[in-house]
């Protein structure tokens, strides 16, 4: 499967038995109708709370401070 055949997004997931928030970029393809196909063995162990498309930057989760960062006006 070509590069250019993957879809990049940013799954947002918490691990079975934690309430701690998680999150990772991934490159993943779609299928016949368009959905982002997420393997099994990255969703066992997990919730999966939301599949964001491209690559983006969580600036606060649940509990967390927000971290000072540089936004273009």
């Amino acid at each position: 499967m070509a590069d250019d055949e993957l879809t990049r997004v940013t799954i947002i997931y918490y691990d079975d038995g934690s309430l701690e928030l998680h999150h990772e970029v991934r490159d993943y393809p779609k299928n016949g109708e368009g959905r982002i196909i997420i393997p099994q063995d990255f969703k066992e162990g997990k919730s999966i709370v939301a599949v964001c498309l491209d690559e983006i930057t969580i600036i606060n989760k649940v509990g967390d401070r927000v971290i000072a960062v540089d936004v273009a006006d």
